[in-house]
């Protein structure tokens, strides 16, 4: 069993002012992996005060001297590429081609576009002809607190770390206590890599210690955060006291409306969109909306795919789906699952109890309901499982509308071969992203929503300016 107790303060690896040990658990088998200690606010504040002490000479290092250890840091990130996949599989239960693919694959290729954004930025910019001497300077927030999830553990916080080291913020993170081997992994890269002491801290902990420690703190002027609604609101309300900068990117029920001219491979496209990570992602396309004329042929599509959708140890090679994370995670799909049927919607695969095959380990079975109604349980609520309901609709109007039906606000999906069609949709469609026919958006573009999805854009040139200050100079010339 792994033993990661330490954590990472002004550059070296330092014990917990006080033990306080929690168990790293595999998700695939439920025996413990890991042991971690959960830090205390004597812990918080020393990983704060380093990361203020540090900020001003790491805000006054040269941009290129920033951008050249960025590079180094992507060098070992690759090359340690095989480890962190393994820390991942498990910590949080990505099967072993997931993780080295995507989960892995994502950190690296968010390095790779936050450099090269870095390195075309423009720091200070002229106001504009019509006011000569009138410069605008961006400048680093300054220290920063980044909370994230263990869903997608590099992709975010890779998302957090790359953007505030290149701007010139320092910084304390806090991974998620359930999945933290990747980040501890991670803050020995930054180690190598020969970032100055001070400017990235690591200080393991739970939402309701350490997270609220931070979100509160005096000398923290940004918290940045990906997780769950209700803990964005929670850190919201604790962080304005001291009026510091909030960016959220919390939950997402995303509507796939399906039209009766979408491509042949749309439904399938779907339900494994829905599926994949099983189906632990904010921006899963968990609803599908299906044009009526098309509705029968895409209810029995859903089901073979549910049916054929393997599941098993996230440490096996193979195209299948892992467990979920943890138990907690596990009894609240079971929960949504059951309330699914209760409420009549039609159970076309999957259904309650772990999946077959297994005695051990948090096996989700790959879920499809159809005639899901708008207004059910499974409809508005993040389920975060592999758990797809399928809804009829008779026109265009109608089916924004349901799209448009939910506090959330994250990722919508549209699927027709009408391009003026899909263009007029998407402009309708209240979401911070629309992604179409199966499309990726692209390396660099922004990643965040709008209503109780969050605040704030991640990635590429968005997410360097969260982490900017703008300061308006006159008389520069």
């Amino acid at each position: 069993m792994l033993d990661r107790r330490n954590f990472y303060i002004n550059g070296e690896w330092v014990a917990p002012s006080q033990p306080n040990d929690f168990d790293v658990i595999n998700p695939s088998t439920e025996e413990k992996c890991a042991v971690i200690s959960l830090g205390s606010e004597a812990d918080t504040n020393a990983a704060v005060a380093a990361a203020k002490e540090a900020f001003v000479p790491w805000m006054m290092t040269p941009h290129a001297e920033r951008i050249e250890l960025l590079e180094k840091l992507l060098e070992i990130y690759v090359a340690r590429g095989a480890e962190m996949a393994e820390a991942i599989t498990m910590e949080m239960g990505a099967p072993a081609a997931l993780s080295q693919a995507a989960q892995v694959g994502a950190g690296a290729g968010h390095i790779k576009t936050f450099i090269k954004e870095l390195k075309d930025f423009e720091f200070d910019r002229p106001l504009g002809d019509h006011a000569p001497g009138a410069q605008i300077l961006l400048e680093p927030v300054g220290v920063c607190a980044l909370i994230t999830p263990w869903n997608w553990p590099m992709n975010q916080v890779t998302l957090k770390v790359i953007p505030a080291l290149g701007v010139g913020c320092t910084m304390v993170l806090k991974p998620s206590e359930v999945a933290p081997l990747s980040s501890a992994l991670f803050a020995e890269m930054v180690h190598e890599a020969g970032f100055p002491a001070g400017v990235f801290n690591m200080v393991q902990g739970d939402g309701v210690g350490v997270g609220t420690q931070l979100s509160g703190h005096p000398d923290v002027n940004m918290v940045s955060f990906t997780g769950s609604t209700r803990a964005g609101v929670a850190i919201t309300k604790n962080a304005a006291d001291t009026v510091k900068r909030v960016a959220l990117e919390l939950g997402g029920k995303g509507a796939n409306i399906v039209f009766a001219d979408a491509d042949e491979k749309a439904v399938v496209r779907g339900v494994r969109g829905c599926f994949m990570n099983s189906g632990q992602s904010c921006n899963a396309p968990t609803r599908m909306l299906v044009e009526r004329s098309i509705y029968d042929d895409a209810v029995a599509t859903a089901q073979t795919v549910a049916e054929q959708t393997a599941v098993d140890n996230a440490s096996l090679e193979g195209r299948h789906i892992g467990p979920v994370v943890s138990q907690l995670q596990y009894d609240k799909i079971q929960g949504l699952i059951e309330t699914g049927v209760s409420e009549g919607a039609r159970l076309l695969a999957g259904g309650p109890g772990r999946a077959d095959g297994h005695d051990a380990g948090y096996f989700v079975k790959p879920t499809v309901f159809a005639d899901v109604s708008p207004d059910m349980t499974i409809a508005n609520e993040e389920i975060f499982g592999p758990v797809l309901s399928m809804i009829p609709f008779d026109t265009e109007e109608e089916a924004i509308q349901i799209a448009n039906d939910t506090l959330y606000g994250l990722t919508n999906y549209v699927q027709t071969q009408d391009t003026e069609k899909a263009r007029r949709v998407a402009r309708q469609l209240r979401s911070g992203m629309v992604e179409m026919n199966g499309q990726s958006r692209g390396a660099g573009a922004p990643f965040g929503g709008y209503g109780q999805s969050g605040n704030g854009r991640e990635g590429g040139v968005w997410g360097i300016e969260d982490f900017l200050e703008v300061k308006s100079v006159s008389g520069w010339e």
